[in-house]
């Protein structure tokens, strides 16, 4: 059918927005601005209207390049209608201005969108075609909080969230929050089968959170009230049309950011669950790294079909749509399963930009969609397709781009990326627009020694999942827990503001998931030139003959030969003779006797080796997560109480059991003895330092008879110090500034630093105490204060310039939190007006051997790095200024450690 002239004339502009401002893909309108939404400078004008002139055969005078202002003015100027496109099904709106970047809370962003656009459309539920404003969701929401305070809720209270997508369950969650209680977002139950299931794990995750209240809907209330009937803790299960406010006027609880805005139990969470406890402070973080990772603006248009009780369908695709005021298109999951087609057709309808889903759903797409329903289809408007929450397939990222490469589809557009509910949802990110690369590896090498090494075509595919989101920090790590290489294969640890602090109500597990201020993703990885590859889950992993074996490139294997259910087939290993055999458990759609070899050659074509069981299955015997994800542990368990192995499950339970338990307490003991024996070997030094300050005279041998102490004590701790660049300190004036992590840092750098005399620069609290002032004054430490030492820099400069060498911790304090802290200005300006050099030393690792606010000292290397010396450019602010920032530069390189200026 021909294209209407308006909308002609807005895909035209659409084109060359594209071609001139890639970050801004929404489907331009007739009331935008053509030069502040759209970016056309005067060149992009002129081409517009040549393009435009030759489009409609007309001449558009000097005037109309001029004087037009929207597309609406070029429209007029061609003497055409002026139309809106409600006929596309969509109403497009305008960007806004700026973000809610000091909000402190997710009711906080919500109400700064109420206060400058109440009306502007937040929310299209596609199913019902209901609309929801930012005015309209703070109402709904707020009447539901009100209702729940007249009921007697406390703060902090856990109210579970079972509904479907819809109107109701935007109202409850943040009606939950609005009345200080925290959400627990768990899924219905899709088939009757699977109704016992569903009862055992979500009885248990209700339990865990302490779940006071339930609100469902009316199909589920069965099922609800079962499993009232198996949680304590539970006191009523609702309806939301029962949560209606009596009008009596309540208060509602001033929230903060470090309150739990909800709990996210992870997929799988059964007798041991497993809620991830998310701040209001770690989903913003979130939110924001995440968008700026993606570009995400109020252009943006994201339609989704993930549930709402995953965090990718909440956090990534909900709550950052609120967040960046982008336009929120929302479908059911089970319509999405039903006919994925519609999932494409609402992109193309509503002109999406933002798309996401785990790989099996572009996977379902290749195999549920026909050619002949895509007649119209037109997916040119998607600038990031994001595809997470499993691994990536690289043969999904060609096929779907081949195949919907004909309607419109970018392959660049395609934007693997990587998270975990322990991140709030996101990690790391492709950039946008630059599409998914594929890495090819060597087998034998990658199989038996987790080497990455590059090779052809014929190698294991891994997919990279971008950077690490802003602000954010991923390391791989050895079993020891050592930092690899490049292209080493290791287990993936993960910081940042976006962490969890742990799972709620369950220490143990808590305590396993940091390491070393690190938290354990649970997933192994490499990294290559910066970008995070994924390779499997720690606990999918198959050591058979002394290889290691992940199941997901053979289960897609599996999954693509006919007869077989793509994306319900589970590969697992099973302990026996001292190895793990290789077992396939594939869902069947028939009984075809060659089903069994063509699954048999699929697994060697892959591994390069046949399994040593092959199990066809009816369908729906694949255990899955509420997400879709395989359970082969599940899977596995099953397998072995079904096969004659049951007689050694009670056995193995206990060996299972006990193991962990013995090294949890070794380790404790262990690290308990070590720590004790530190504190003694230091109050054996400790006095030998104190005594021979108080009677040497000398302030140089004062330091020198000090490192040797420093360095007596350093090897009789075990602490390992590496020190490389000390060629560059020499017995002159000068000024060393160190960065500043832990209380041990001055004995580190005594220790280390050559037999000359320098002095610390040290806070005026320190000579408070008659001990420690009496040794460092005979050290020869000079007391300033903090608050106040760029007025001091004058003493400073008298000191440097008589010839002085001083030490300075420029941060002026330090935290438990990681990172480099901004600079105070003493130190360069003293340098500065003296005339002598810098000295940057970067210290590494003392943070994680004693912490602040502990003094529980664990075993640790620790590098110090000494960078060239820096002089000064002439004197002053300026010059200090220039001082700062190269010796902060130099220090950031070898700390080892984030930037927090």
């Amino acid at each position: 059918m021909e294209t209407e002239p308006p909308e002609r004339l807005l895909q035209i502009i659409d084109q060359l927005a594209r071609e001139t401002r890639s970050s801004r893909m929404a489907f331009p309108t007739l009331d935008m601005s053509l030069e502040r939404d759209l970016g056309f400078d005067s060149l992009a004008r002129v081409e517009l209207l040549l393009r435009i002139e030759q489009a409609f055969g007309v001449h558009l005078g000097e005037a109309v390049l001029v004087g037009a202002e929207t597309p609406g003015d070029l429209l007029n100027a061609l003497g055409l209608p002026q139309i809106r496109t409600e006929k596309a099904g969509i109403e497009f709106e305008p960007g806004v201005e700026g973000l809610p970047h000091g909000a402190q809370t997710l009711v906080e962003v919500l109400d700064w969108h109420v206060s400058r656009h109440p009306d502007r459309l937040h929310i299209q539920c596609e199913d019902s075609g209901v609309k929801i404003t930012y005015a309209e969701l703070r109402s709904g929401a707020e009447a539901m909080a009100y209702s729940l305070v007249e009921r007697g809720v406390k703060k902090g209270e856990s109210i579970a969230v079972m509904l479907p997508t819809g109107p109701d369950y935007f109202f409850s969650f943040f009606g939950i929050i609005l009345a200080g209680c925290i959400p627990v977002p768990i899924y219905p139950p899709f088939r009757p089968s699977g109704i016992e299931d569903h009862l055992r794990r979500h009885a248990g995750i209700l339990g865990n959170a302490n779940a006071t209240m339930m609100i469902t809907f009316e199909e589920a209330m069965r099922i609800a009230k079962l499993l009232k009937l198996k949680v304590s803790s539970m006191k009523e299960i609702l309806m939301p049309d029962a949560l209606r406010p009596s009008g009596r006027k309540v208060d509602l609880p001033v929230l903060k950011r470090e309150d739990i805005a909800f709990l996210q139990y992870t997929s799988g969470s059964t007798g041991n669950p497993k809620g991830v406890i998310l701040t209001h402070a770690n989903l913003l973080a979130n939110i924001r790294a995440m968008g700026e990772a993606a570009k995400v603006d109020s252009l943006d248009v994201f339609v989704s079909w993930l549930p709402l009780y995953h965090d990718m369908g909440l956090i990534g695709a909900w709550l950052g749509s609120l967040y960046h005021a982008a336009r929120y298109v929302v479908m059911a999951p089970t319509a999405f399963l039903a006919r994925p087609s519609r999932w494409l057709f609402s992109i193309a309808r509503n002109r999406a930009t933002l798309t996401a889903s785990p790989n099996f759903g572009y996977a379902l797409c290749l195999a549920k969609i026909e050619e002949k329903t895509l007649s119209g289809l037109d997916l040119s408007s998607l600038r990031m397709a994001f595809n997470g929450a499993e691994p990536v397939s690289a043969e999904v990222i060609r096929d779907f781009s081949e195949k919907f490469g004909k309607y419109g589809f970018r392959e660049n557009a395609f934007a693997p990326v990587y998270g975990l509910a322990e991140s709030s949802v996101g990690l790391a990110f492709t950039p946008p627009g630059r599409g998914g690369r594929i890495d090819f590896v060597d087998r034998e090498r990658f199989t038996r020694h987790g080497k990455a090494w590059p090779a052809g075509k014929g190698g294991i595919p891994f997919v990279s999942c971008g950077f690490p989101l802003p602000g954010h920090e991923i390391r791989i790590v050895d079993g020891t827990g050592r930092e690899v290489g490049e292209r080493q294969e290791g287990r993936l640890e993960f910081r940042g503001p976006s962490s969890t602090s742990g799972y709620f109500g369950n220490v143990d597990a808590t305590a396993k998931l940091f390491h070393d201020g690190w938290l354990d993703s649970g997933d192994y990885a490499y990294i290559a030139e910066g970008e995070v590859y994924p390779t499997g889950r720690a606990k999918d992993l198959i050591i058979r003959a002394g290889r290691n074996i992940y199941p997901y490139e053979a289960e897609e294997a599996v999954g693509n030969i006919p007869g077989i259910r793509r994306g319900c087939v589970a590969i697992f290993g099973v302990p026996r003779r001292g190895t793990e055999q290789l077992v396939v458990m594939a869902e069947a759609r028939t009984r075809d006797e060659g089903l069994h070899e063509a699954v048999n050659k699929a697994v060697i074509d892959v591994l390069g080796e046949p399994p040593d069981e092959i199990l066809l299955v009816p369908p729906h015997t694949v255990l899955k997560t509420s997400s879709g994800k395989i359970r082969r542990a599940a899977c596995r368990q099953r397998y072995l109480e079904g096969f004659g192995m049951r007689r050694f499950d009670d056995l193995r339970r206990i060996f299972e059991g006990f193991v962990p338990q013995f090294e949890k307490l070794a380790g404790t003991w262990i690290s308990l003895l070590y720590a004790s024996y530190v504190w003694a070997v230091f109050w054996m030094i400790a006095p030998l330092a104190w005594i021979s300050a108080l009677i040497i005279p000398n302030r140089k041998w004062n330091w020198n008879a000090g490192r040797k102490l420093a360095r007596l004590f350093l090897g009789l701790s075990g602490i390992k110090l590496t020190v490389k660049g000390t060629e560059h300190v020499r017995c002159v004036p000068s000024v060393l500034v160190a960065n500043h992590a832990s209380y041990i840092d001055g004995i580190i750098l005594i220790a280390a630093l050559p037999p000359c005399f320098f002095s610390f620069v040290a806070k005026r609290e320190l000579r408070d105490s008659f001990i420690s002032r009496i040794y460092l004054e005979r050290l020869g430490v000079e007391f300033v204060e903090r608050s106040g030492l760029g007025k001091e820099a004058g003493r400073l400069e008298v000191l440097a310039k008589k010839g002085r060498a001083m030490i300075f911790f420029p941060e002026g304090t330090f935290t438990r939190k990681p990172g480099l802290a901004r600079f105070h200005m003493g130190a360069f300006l003293a340098a500065s007006n003296a005339g002598v050099p810098v000295v940057p030393i970067a210290l590494k690792g003392t943070r994680s051997v004693l912490r602040d606010e502990s003094w529980f000292p664990r075993k640790g290397l620790i590098e110090m790095t000494v960078g060239e010396p820096i002089h000064p450019e002439g004197s002053g602010w300026r010059s200090a200024i220039l001082l700062r920032d190269v010796a902060r530069k130099k220090i950031l390189e070898h700390c080892g450690e984030p930037d927090l200026r």
